[in-house]
């Protein structure tokens, strides 16, 4: 594999800045917006942070008695419940009130905080925690009486098993109370602070003027108590630690809802809610359609929920030593109506409880969605049933969308939306970056037009039929190698005249797939430019096309295989700060893409293209160093 590279994808970050991207200077300047102590109680500690920049991180003060911001301005005393309007003129910010969320505040004498404005998280927490704990200690205990039990007596099993679920929901309460008890926010006029942490503590602070995200969320139990999780970031992108892990995010989990709604709309400087729940100027640009369930079942996760709740079975008829029941009922069924009407109706009932589990998650996640346009620039959405998200994404980090269209889904004329954005999280097990659920094409369309000003549904530029052999060639190595399975298993294993003749029809028809599929592969790939935008499509089973902001492209990346160069093909990779970072043209001519490339970002490929005369086609050297 030959790899050459234009702009090293590490300093993504800082590229931006340098292009004069305004947005790619705030992304790049983020880091150092934020610090953060872990050290023990009681002993000092230094501000933490990444080593990669040249200035100091700012110092986060210890709490401590309230001083005033403003010659002459009387200080209230230690203890005291300082009037609002001495705090707004000694420069406090007026939103954040001791006391306002349903525990008390450091000024009010509780927790080791000391000073005005530090707030507690909802006391309710605790409440949550135990429900919680209970029902997962329920999910085991079930089981465990049921085996013990079966070997002894019932009374003796409850004897054991009663004592450690409640010494297990005991002791989870009392770790969430001494959290409670010590966590500690507030929000003055310049950064977001949170403490917490008994034995070992940890200061936080995150600059009010880094602030892009506040997202909110609340699963089953904290919606009951009217709570929700508040997760605050700078936005930027961080590769190490999960959710709520980043030094560069404040998760306050819980506080109340209407608490959460405050924070937002205080650090991202939005208009208050009105009466009925709504912010005044608010544009909704997509609201949830039953009619979208449709699209739900025609994904590979109903294949793969149906093979999860087969599994789930199994593992339950173990527990309580039934592993054999599915054997012997299948026996019993083929016996009675016949091989064929069983292996039909077992199909039947596998792909029914795949779709019933698709459309109960589909259902549950995007309940109730609604994406709005905000005053000020910031897009929102909001969905889920029974746990509830809010996520908000400033459109000035906005470098593009993606029109994602799995094969299923797209057969049916529809599509997702996502957007490449920094600030996100792009992995798998997330969908912060999701838009628009699969949804017909002309609301996708519609969505990425008033989002970024794309409109989806162009003629891009075709590849080279050598693309489309090595697609063909791979296809065929695959059946060759599903035919020489199939031969063996009917040569050198014991399997049924039924059986065989089953086996043989289904690789036969996954062979004729394996072709069909390459085939529509080759049709998806395409790469062009419109406008501002760099276009590249790819996929078969999931069809992606992105659209890629031409500014926010920072490097490029060529990579060429033994097979790719044989067949005088290139894939050209652009790296840029959003997003998954790296969007690939693939199996593309190596001239035209080349040129691609260079007429897309003019001026940062070209010191490295060697070209035979400077009015002619590029040649096969592409390669770092100097011009």
């Amino acid at each position: 594999m030959n790899d050459s590279s234009s702009g090293d994808p590490s300093a993504e970050h800082a590229a931006p800045s340098e292009r004069g991207d305004p947005a790619g200077r705030a992304a790049s300047g983020e880091r150092g917006g934020s610090a953060e102590r872990a050290t023990p109680s009681g002993r000092s500690g230094h501000a933490a942070g990444p080593v990669d920049h040249a200035f100091d991180l700012p110092t986060v003060p210890a709490p401590g008695p309230a001083t005033s911001a403003t010659p002459g301005a009387a200080a209230a005393a230690p203890g005291s419940a300082e009037p609002v309007a001495a705090r707004h003129a000694a420069g406090a910010d007026p939103a954040a009130e001791p006391g306002a969320d349903g525990g008390p505040s450091a000024s009010g004498g509780a927790g080791a905080e000391g000073g005005p404005g530090w707030l507690a998280l909802h006391r309710d927490t605790l409440k949550v925690t135990g429900i919680w704990v209970f029902i997962l200690a329920l999910g085991g205990a079930i089981p465990t009486t049921i085996g013990v039990g079966s070997g002894t007596s019932y009374g003796i099993a409850l004897a054991w098993v009663v004592p450690a679920v409640a010494l297990v929901v005991l002791g989870s309460v009392i770790a969430d109370y001494v959290r409670w008890r010590h966590s500690r926010y507030r929000v003055t006029p310049t950064r977001m602070e949170l403490h917490k942490g008994l034995i070992f503590t940890t200061k936080r602070s995150l600059a009010r003027e880094r602030i892009r995200t506040v997202d909110l969320s609340a699963d089953p139990v904290q919606r009951l108590f009217g709570l929700a999780k508040v997760s605050i970031g700078t936005g930027e992108q961080i590769e190490a630690g999960g959710p709520g892990q980043s030094p560069q995010t404040l998760v306050l989990d819980p506080v109340s809802r209407d608490e959460g709604e405050r924070l937002r709309a205080l650090l991202l400087d939005r208009a208050p809610l009105a009466a009925d729940g709504t912010e005044p100027g608010v544009r909704v640009l997509a609201r949830w359609d039953p009619g979208w369930l449709r699209f739900a079942p025609l994904s590979f996760w109903t294949f793969a929920l149906a093979g999860i709740a087969v599994g789930g079975l199994f593992q339950v008829l173990n527990w309580f030593g039934r592993e054999s029941l599915p054997v012997d009922a299948t026996r019993d069924i083929v016996e009675d109506i016949g091989a064929t009407q069983t292996l039909v109706l077992f199909a039947v009932v596998f792909v029914l409880v795949g779709v019933v589990a698709t459309l109960a998650l589909t259902l549950e996640a995007w309940w109730a969605y609604r994406l709005e346009r905000e005053p000020g620039g910031t897009l929102r959405v909001r969905r889920g049933l029974l746990t509830t998200r809010s996520v908000s994404i400033e459109e000035q980090r906005i470098r593009g969308v993606e029109i994602v269209e799995p094969l299923g889904v797209r057969s049916a004329g529809a599509a997702r939306v996502d957007v490449v954005t920094t600030g996100l999280r792009t992995d798998p097990k997330s969908e912060a970056s999701t838009l628009l659920p699969a949804a017909p094409m002309t609301v996708a369309a519609s969505v990425a037009a008033a989002v970024a000003g794309v409109r989806p549904g162009g003629r891009l530029r075709r590849h080279p039929a050598a693309a489309r052999a090595r697609r063909l060639r791979w296809a065929l190595a695959a059946d060759a190698v599903l035919a020489a399975v199939v031969v063996w298993l009917a040569v050198a294993s014991p399997v049924r005249d039924f059986w065989a003749i089953v086996l043989t029809v289904l690789a036969a028809a996954a062979c004729v797939a394996l072709v069909l599929l390459a085939g529509d592969a080759y049709r998806s790939l395409g790469h062009d430019l419109d406008g501002e935008f760099l276009v590249a499509r790819k996929g078969s089973v999931r069809r992606a096309t992105v659209y890629l902001q031409r500014q926010g492209i920072i490097g490029w990346r060529a990579s060429q295989s033994v097979f790719q160069r044989r067949a005088g093909l290139l894939t050209l990779t652009a790296t840029t700060a959003a997003g998954a970072r790296r969007y690939s043209v693939i199996d593309a001519d190596e001239h035209e893409v080349l040129e691609f490339g260079a007429e897309a970002v003019p001026g940062l490929l070209d010191p490295f293209l060697v070209r035979d005369r400077p009015t002619a086609g590029l040649t096969e050297e592409v390669s770092l160093g100097e011009p």
